[in-house]
Protein backbone atom coordinates (compact mmCIF):
# COMPACT_ATOMS: atom_id res chain seq x y z
CA UNK A 1 0.00 0.00 0.00
CA UNK A 2 1.24 3.50 -0.79
CA UNK A 3 0.36 6.56 1.25
CA UNK A 4 -2.06 7.64 -1.47
CA UNK A 5 -4.14 4.50 -1.03
CA UNK A 6 -5.55 5.57 2.30
CA UNK A 7 -4.87 5.12 6.00
CA UNK A 8 -2.58 2.40 7.26
CA UNK A 9 -4.93 -0.08 8.85
CA UNK A 10 -4.69 -3.60 10.06
CA UNK A 11 -6.42 -6.09 12.31
CA UNK A 12 -5.53 -3.90 15.29
CA UNK A 13 -6.86 -0.64 13.89
CA UNK A 14 -5.43 2.56 12.50
CA UNK A 15 -1.91 3.39 13.61
CA UNK A 16 0.08 6.61 14.02
CA UNK A 17 3.77 7.14 14.66
CA UNK A 18 4.56 9.71 17.35
CA UNK A 19 8.08 11.13 17.01
CA UNK A 20 8.69 12.75 20.38
CA UNK A 21 11.05 15.72 20.83
CA UNK A 22 13.79 14.70 18.40
CA UNK A 23 15.52 18.05 18.61
CA UNK A 24 19.18 19.11 18.72
CA UNK A 25 18.67 20.52 22.21
CA UNK A 26 18.34 16.94 23.52
CA UNK A 27 21.23 15.48 21.52
CA UNK A 28 24.98 15.60 21.87
CA UNK A 29 26.10 19.21 21.54
CA UNK A 30 22.74 20.57 22.73
CA UNK A 31 21.77 22.39 25.91
CA UNK A 32 20.30 19.30 27.57
CA UNK A 33 21.98 16.39 25.79
CA UNK A 34 21.07 12.73 26.07
CA UNK A 35 23.82 10.30 25.15
CA UNK A 36 22.84 8.52 21.96
CA UNK A 37 20.41 11.19 20.87
CA UNK A 38 21.99 11.87 17.49
CA UNK A 39 22.14 8.16 16.70
CA UNK A 40 18.48 7.72 17.62
CA UNK A 41 17.52 10.66 15.41
CA UNK A 42 19.27 9.04 12.46
CA UNK A 43 17.71 5.65 13.22
CA UNK A 44 14.22 7.15 13.37
CA UNK A 45 14.80 8.81 10.00
CA UNK A 46 15.85 5.50 8.45
CA UNK A 47 12.94 3.60 10.00
CA UNK A 48 10.36 6.13 8.86
CA UNK A 49 11.74 6.27 5.33
CA UNK A 50 11.48 2.49 5.07
CA UNK A 51 8.12 2.02 6.82
CA UNK A 52 6.04 5.14 6.26
CA UNK A 53 3.23 3.02 4.79
CA UNK A 54 2.64 1.39 8.17
CA UNK A 55 1.12 4.61 9.49
CA UNK A 56 -1.99 6.63 8.85
CA UNK A 57 -0.27 9.62 10.44
CA UNK A 58 3.25 10.56 11.37
CA UNK A 59 3.25 13.26 14.05
CA UNK A 60 6.21 15.12 15.52
CA UNK A 61 6.26 16.81 18.92
CA UNK A 62 8.65 19.52 20.06
CA UNK A 63 9.54 21.15 23.34
CA UNK A 64 8.96 24.82 22.51
CA UNK A 65 9.83 27.12 25.37
CA UNK A 66 9.37 30.88 25.53
CA UNK A 67 9.22 31.44 29.29
CA UNK A 68 8.34 28.21 31.11
CA UNK A 69 8.82 29.73 34.56
CA UNK A 70 10.37 27.47 37.18
CA UNK A 71 10.97 24.76 34.58
CA UNK A 72 14.20 26.66 33.79
CA UNK A 73 16.81 27.23 36.45
CA UNK A 74 20.38 28.46 36.72
CA UNK A 75 20.80 25.87 39.48
CA UNK A 76 18.74 22.93 38.15
CA UNK A 77 17.98 19.78 40.11
CA UNK A 78 17.39 17.75 36.91
CA UNK A 79 14.14 16.46 38.40
CA UNK A 80 11.75 19.42 38.31
CA UNK A 81 14.10 22.13 37.06
CA UNK A 82 16.43 22.13 34.07
CA UNK A 83 18.91 24.35 32.25
CA UNK A 84 17.32 26.47 29.52
CA UNK A 85 16.63 24.28 26.48
CA UNK A 86 14.47 24.19 23.35
CA UNK A 87 14.18 27.96 23.38
CA UNK A 88 11.92 29.30 20.64
CA UNK A 89 13.91 31.09 17.98
CA UNK A 90 17.00 28.91 18.33
CA UNK A 91 18.13 26.15 16.00
CA UNK A 92 18.17 23.75 18.95
CA UNK A 93 14.38 23.97 19.22
CA UNK A 94 13.79 22.89 15.63
CA UNK A 95 13.47 19.29 14.52
CA UNK A 96 16.76 17.43 14.30
CA UNK A 97 18.43 17.82 10.89
CA UNK A 98 18.28 14.03 10.46
CA UNK A 99 14.50 14.43 10.11
CA UNK A 100 14.72 16.96 7.28
CA UNK A 101 13.03 14.54 4.87
CA UNK A 102 10.42 13.27 7.34
CA UNK A 103 7.51 15.45 6.13
CA UNK A 104 5.23 14.80 9.11
CA UNK A 105 1.49 14.81 8.62
CA UNK A 106 1.12 16.94 11.74
CA UNK A 107 3.40 18.72 14.19
CA UNK A 108 2.62 19.81 17.72
CA UNK A 109 4.60 22.02 20.08
CA UNK A 110 4.39 22.17 23.85
CA UNK A 111 5.61 24.12 26.84
CA UNK A 112 5.71 27.74 25.72
CA UNK A 113 4.94 29.06 29.19
CA UNK A 114 5.02 25.96 31.41
CA UNK A 115 6.76 22.65 31.79
CA UNK A 116 5.33 20.10 29.36
CA UNK A 117 6.55 16.54 29.08
CA UNK A 118 3.77 14.72 27.24
CA UNK A 119 3.17 15.30 23.56
CA UNK A 120 -0.52 15.35 24.46
CA UNK A 121 0.07 18.75 26.07
CA UNK A 122 1.01 20.11 22.65
CA UNK A 123 -1.03 21.81 19.94
CA UNK A 124 -0.53 22.30 16.23
CA UNK A 125 -0.35 25.63 14.40
CA UNK A 126 -4.17 25.80 14.42
CA UNK A 127 -4.38 25.17 18.17
CA UNK A 128 -5.58 21.57 17.86
CA UNK A 129 -4.38 19.26 20.61
CA UNK A 130 -2.58 16.03 19.77
CA UNK A 131 -5.37 13.89 21.19
CA UNK A 132 -7.95 15.60 19.01
CA UNK A 133 -5.76 15.20 15.93
CA UNK A 134 -5.44 11.47 16.48
CA UNK A 135 -9.07 10.84 17.37
CA UNK A 136 -10.32 12.90 14.42
CA UNK A 137 -8.16 10.74 12.14
CA UNK A 138 -9.62 7.55 13.60
CA UNK A 139 -6.32 6.50 15.14
CA UNK A 140 -6.62 3.60 17.57
CA UNK A 141 -2.95 2.63 17.99
CA UNK A 142 0.29 4.57 18.33
CA UNK A 143 3.95 3.70 18.06
CA UNK A 144 6.09 6.03 20.15
CA UNK A 145 9.73 6.87 19.47
CA UNK A 146 12.04 9.74 20.39
CA UNK A 147 13.85 11.48 23.22
CA UNK A 148 14.02 10.94 26.08
CA UNK A 149 12.56 7.55 26.90
CA UNK A 150 12.67 8.30 30.63
CA UNK A 151 10.80 11.58 30.38
CA UNK A 152 8.80 12.79 27.36
CA UNK A 153 8.46 9.40 25.65
CA UNK A 154 7.24 7.94 28.94
CA UNK A 155 4.77 10.77 29.56
CA UNK A 156 3.46 10.67 26.00
CA UNK A 157 2.98 6.90 26.11
CA UNK A 158 1.15 6.99 29.42
CA UNK A 159 -1.16 9.75 28.19
CA UNK A 160 -1.88 7.79 25.01
CA UNK A 161 -3.00 4.85 27.11
CA UNK A 162 -5.11 7.09 29.32
CA UNK A 163 -6.83 8.39 26.20
CA UNK A 164 -7.76 4.82 25.29
CA UNK A 165 -5.20 4.32 22.54
CA UNK A 166 -3.11 1.17 22.31
CA UNK A 167 0.55 2.07 22.55
CA UNK A 168 3.82 0.47 21.52
CA UNK A 169 7.24 1.89 22.36
CA UNK A 170 9.88 1.00 19.78
CA UNK A 171 12.72 0.41 22.20
CA UNK A 172 15.59 0.78 19.74
CA UNK A 173 14.26 4.14 18.54
CA UNK A 174 14.41 5.90 21.89
CA UNK A 175 17.05 6.59 24.52
CA UNK A 176 16.81 7.47 28.23
CA UNK A 177 18.64 10.11 30.22
CA UNK A 178 20.25 7.33 32.28
CA UNK A 179 19.99 3.52 32.11
CA UNK A 180 18.35 3.47 35.55
CA UNK A 181 15.72 6.00 34.57
CA UNK A 182 15.14 4.12 31.35
CA UNK A 183 14.51 0.88 33.23
CA UNK A 184 12.04 2.64 35.53
CA UNK A 185 10.25 4.20 32.56
CA UNK A 186 9.93 0.87 30.75
CA UNK A 187 8.53 -0.73 33.90
CA UNK A 188 5.97 2.05 34.29
CA UNK A 189 4.91 1.96 30.64
CA UNK A 190 4.59 -1.82 30.59
CA UNK A 191 2.60 -1.80 33.83
CA UNK A 192 0.19 0.71 32.28
CA UNK A 193 -0.35 -1.55 29.28
CA UNK A 194 2.19 -0.42 26.70
CA UNK A 195 3.92 -2.97 24.50
CA UNK A 196 7.71 -2.65 24.39
CA UNK A 197 9.19 -3.99 21.16
CA UNK A 198 12.19 -3.45 18.92
CA UNK A 199 11.37 -2.04 15.51
CA UNK A 200 13.01 -4.95 13.68
CA UNK A 201 10.60 -7.33 15.42
CA UNK A 202 7.53 -5.76 13.83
Amino acid sequence: MTRDEGPATGTDGTRALLVVDVQPTFCEGGALPVEGGNAVAAAIARYTAAHRDRYALVVTTQDWHVDPGAHFSDDPDYVDTWPPHAVVGTAEAELHPALSDLRPDASVRKGEYAAAYSGFEGVDADGRALGALLLDAGVTDVDVVGIAESHCVRATTLDALTLGLRARVLTDLTVPVTPEQGAAAREAMAAAGAELVASDAL
